[in-house]
């Protein structure tokens, strides 16, 4: 509609100059609607839209049921929501990381950007298009070996171990940041009694974790990239479950960068600088 009203502006103005006929007049509003989507659809670019992307998708239309589309939003309401998730007036774990990043000059490219977008584009198939980050971490093997616990925490049943490896366990023990070839590993377990009545590790449930491996985040969006750290979560069989959107890890990870984006950082230099490594 915004492009009809503009389109009809211009009609108006140059029909004071040359005063065409009616249905010459007429004739121009489809090209003069065509040339301003033209317009429109050349402009640039903004510098964060790929992080957007990987969890409204690829055209700002959605698979998530819990995540809103931005296609065709009002560009006012867009950069208002963006400001309200920068100074956590709207509370998301996930967007308040995110739009933290941002000045009110992207926030408005952004809301420009999206909203130009139709509100129903599709693939040549009809489907929404996905732009999901996915997971390249493999679960380590042989696992424990190799990896040394730091912290053991139970609640509601459920024993949580987080483990480092040796690279990782090495530089937390010198002071220094964690470097490429890190891996933690958190692991949850079904907690049992032994027969003393001490809870131990039961069953395992599931696993999660997190490994830096040269330039695996050079295709991550910026606004979302944790230099180059990857996550994954894996079954209690440790298969990792790929319907996983990495980009939700990233955005949470972001904030604690000055902690090499592991949230126990303080822990693991705690445990590493008081013992060696064991398996």
């Amino acid at each position: 509609m915004e492009s009809f009203y503009v389109a009809a502006k211009l009609c108006r103005v140059f029909s004071q100059y040359a005063q065409p006929s009616l249905r010459a007049r007429a004739a121009l509003v489809p090209v003069l609607l065509l040339a301003f989507g033209a317009a429109r659809a050349q402009a640039p670019t903004p510098l964060y839209v790929e992080a957007c992307k990987a969890c409204h998708g690829r055209a700002g239309i959605s698979l998530n049921p819990t995540i809103p589309n931005l296609a065709g939003q009002k560009p006012a309401y867009l950069e208002s929501q963006l400001k309200a998730f920068r100074s956590k007036e709207r509370k998301n774990d996930l967007m308040n990381a995110i739009a933290a990043q941002l000045n009110d000059a992207d926030a408005r490219a952004l809301a420009v950007y999206w909203s130009s977008l139709p509100a129903v584009p599709a693939d040549a198939n009809g489907a929404a298009v996905s732009a999901a980050i996915h997971s390249r971490m493999d679960f380590p093997r042989n696992f424990p070996a190799g990896f040394t616990v730091y912290q053991t925490l139970i609640e509601d049943g459920v024993m949580t171990k987080r483990y480092a490896n040796a690279v990782a366990w090495e530089a937390a023990r010198g002071g220094r940041e964690l470097p490429t070839g890190s891996v933690i590993v958190q692991a949850s377990y079904q907690v049992q009694r032994d027969a003393a009545g001490k809870d131990i590790a039961g069953a395992v449930q599931s696993y999660s974790g997190m490994e830096s491996r040269t330039d695996w985040g050079k295709d991550i969006p910026l606004l979302l990239r944790n230099e180059n750290w990857d996550y994954g979560l894996f079954g209690a069989d440790g298969k990792r479950r790929d319907e996983l959107n990495e980009a939700q890890c990233l955005a949470c990870h972001k904030p604690i960068g000055n902690d090499n984006y592991v949230f126990t950082m303080k822990e693991l230099r705690q445990a590493s600088a008081h013992s060696h490594p064991s398996s």
